[in-house]
């Protein structure tokens, strides 16, 4: 099951998500009391126990006249509402604690294993870094990507959440929902929306900082997300709850034909792909998405109230870009890199328009299945 829900992960019930042990969270329950504390803040118990602590420190003479069985359910008090929590959060992942992005590793990440989009690397550099820096964000960053196959959304969304919280995507505080597997029957829309909210609500009061991935935002049922509307608007709480210090981030192959035309324009010009500028793709890119019927943002009032904050576009790859990929992961596994056979396995990939053959059509993606044929052992 890939959804990451707080701690654990849901199962499918119903088609949909479904987990016994989280369902306390919907609603309201352990969530909002846990809210405090994952944003940082110390709550009544840890307060009580610094008093506690303070108090048996600075005074021994009142702790020689307290009962032995007085004195051990106070420090057991201490130990568990203020010492402990600090001590877990040593060894495991805890919301709470303050983790500052270095936008010099986010944007080495971004040099060295994204190529040839130049303009995502610059909005999802500014855009991250602006967001996390800013201790009152008006509302969740939104991030919507858009391009072919292999082209690096999905591998963008893993550098970012690698570089908000250790554990990337398998981080308690990041939540993958994929639409053909999560959300796979037109009929069942309205259970979607509900359990979509619920589990969203549930997580948030837990992490302020929780960040949601929805891939497959091409073959999501029209009017599903809008379930999350009200949690990506100019809120300050809903139902007792801030989704401000939240991030969302969209998947979707819709509006790639727009982004091909507009690359292929270029490259017909003798411009190099880099002279493009976001503003010569982003507005006929959002019309595009908006006005696809086969698109989960048909029509949606996320990007009829303007809540989606960046349309992030994808230009197909090159044969360049191809080679730039190959020669990383013969560096991962451990390889020298060979000129050679980078080559012939970019070679072998296919490539459109038909007559021209500028374009990867499946981008990086199978290069790596490909290069296991040259280092088969």
């Amino acid at each position: 099951m890939a959804v990451a829900g707080v701690g654990r992960r849901p199962a499918l019930h119903q088609d949909g998500l479904h987990d016994k042990r989280n369902r306390k969270w919907f609603g309201g329950g352990a969530g909002p009391r846990r809210r405090e504390n994952a944003r940082g803040g110390a709550g009544p118990g840890m307060k009580l126990g610094r008093v506690a602590l303070g108090l048996l420190l600075l005074a021994p003479s009142v702790v020689r006249a307290v009962e032995p069985i007085s004195l051990g359910l106070a420090l057991a008090g201490v130990l568990t509402g203020y010492i402990y929590p600090r001590l877990y959060c040593l060894f495991a992942e805890c919301c709470g604690q303050k983790r500052s992005l270095s936008r010099e590793a986010l944007q080495k990440d971004l040099d060295h294993k994204l190529f040839g989009q130049h303009l995502a690397k610059k909005i999802i550099l500014n855009a991250v870094f602006g967001f996390l820096s800013n201790p009152k964000p008006k509302k969740p960053l939104t991030l919507s990507l858009h391009g072919w196959t292999g082209t690096g959304k999905n591998f963008v969304s893993k550098i970012i959440a690698e570089n908000i919280y250790e554990g990337g995507l398998n981080s308690d505080y990041v939540h993958l929902f994929v639409a053909t597997l999560h959300f796979p029957h037109a009929s069942n829309i309205t259970l979607y929306k509900d359990q979509l909210q619920l589990w969203i609500r549930g997580n948030v009061s837990a992490c302020a900082r929780s960040v949601f991935i929805f891939d497959e935002m091409d073959k999501m049922h029209a009017g599903l997300i809008d379930a999350i509307k009200p949690f990506l608007d100019y809120y300050d709480l809903v139902d007792g709850v801030s989704y401000q210090k939240a991030i969302f981030i969209f998947l979707s192959n819709a509006g790639a034909e727009r982004i091909t035309d507009v690359a292929l324009d270029f490259w017909r010009s003798g411009k190099q792909r880099e002279e493009i500028k976001l503003k010569d793709i982003e507005h006929a890119l959002s019309v595009s998405v908006f006005n696809n019927k086969n698109s989960g943002f048909w029509h949606s009032s996320l990007i009829d109230r303007n809540l989606i904050d960046y349309f992030v576009p994808f230009l197909p790859l090159e044969y360049k870009h191809l080679k730039m990929c190959i020669r990383v992961e013969m560096q991962s596994r451990g390889y020298e890199i060979d000129e050679d056979i980078v080559s012939r396995v970019a070679e072998e990939m296919t490539f459109f328009p038909k007559e021209e053959r500028v374009f990867s059509d499946k981008g990086c993606k199978t290069v790596f299945t490909k290069l296991d044929y040259y280092y088969d052992d």
